[in-house]
């Protein structure tokens, strides 16, 4: 299979977490990635947990990283990132929509009765309307060379429960939004799936495991740039398309394209 030099990445909510994880496994095959948040740092070398220093992370790995400060709340600078990826590259390949918003505080149980109705716009308003919006600017890119992947970050609470209500809400929407955008973008040959990383070591879950707030098996835990691994993979298969419309978990997927944990190595 061909490597990811030329290809053109968008990766959403990408600061931290599994976004810089997915940033950096797109790095590792030498994609251009463009990082999107609203968390940043001028400073050099720039403050972990900012768009900057997964940009340069990215460098790091091989790739080329541009970060761009975007507010996924605010329509007109998603549609800025765009024409800014057009101008500049003229193509997009990829586009990874993983952007979330930790409701503060977070709905780690109870009633959904007992939470802040701010808790559903904060997961259903940027991490499901934030897909919507950011795959409606990107697809045409793609439409117009008849090729590209469309990534929804997912998880088992797209259909079990987890958190919440509204979590479990806006993960299976997401999931629902991939197959039905893959009926649709089927005929300019361009896919759209859904993906399922597993227990992710995470920065919020680390410093949650720090301060005794969770339990979590951090030993069994996958590290971010696995699932980053699994979408470079998926780039990189000429027959993805064959798996449009579908929900994947990336350690399945991990045993299809051969690909490993980097923390496992």
């Amino acid at each position: 299979m061909a490597d990811l030099n030329g290809k053109v990445a968008v990766v959403t909510g990408a600061s931290r977490g599994v976004g810089r994880g997915v940033a950096e496994g797109l790095a590792e095959a030498g994609a251009t990635v463009y990082i999107t948040g609203r968390s940043q740092s001028l400073e050099e070398p720039p403050q972990e947990r900012t768009i900057q220093a997964t940009a340069s992370a990215v460098d790091a790995l091989g790739g080329r990283g541009i970060a761009v400060a975007v507010d996924h709340n605010i329509d007109a600078e998603v549609a800025a990132l765009f024409e800014q990826v057009a101008e500049e590259q003229g193509r997009l390949d990829v586009l990874v929509n993983n952007v979330y918003k930790i409701p503060d505080p977070p709905a780690w149980g109870g009633g959904f009765w007992e939470h802040p109705i701010s808790v559903w716009d904060d997961q259903c308003g940027v991490g499901l309307r934030g897909y919507y919006v950011a795959s409606v600017f990107a697809a045409p890119l793609m439409i117009a060379r008849k090729c590209g992947l469309i990534v929804n970050i997912s998880s088992g609470g797209g259909s079990d429960y987890a958190f919440s209500a509204s979590y479990g809400v806006c993960k299976s929407g997401v999931e629902r939004m991939a197959k039905d955008m893959a009926i649709e973008l089927m005929p300019y040959d361009v896919t759209a799936l859904s993906l399922r990383p597993g227990a992710v070591k995470t920065e919020f879950i680390l410093d949650a495991v720090a301060t005794g707030s969770i339990n979590f098996d951090l030993g069994n835990a996958e590290s971010p740039r696995f699932t980053g691994r699994c979408i470079a993979a998926l780039a990189m298969d000429p027959d993805k398309l064959e798996k449009s419309g579908g929900v994947f978990q990336v350690s399945e997927l991990a045993k299809e394209y051969r690909f490993t944990d980097p923390d496992k190595e």
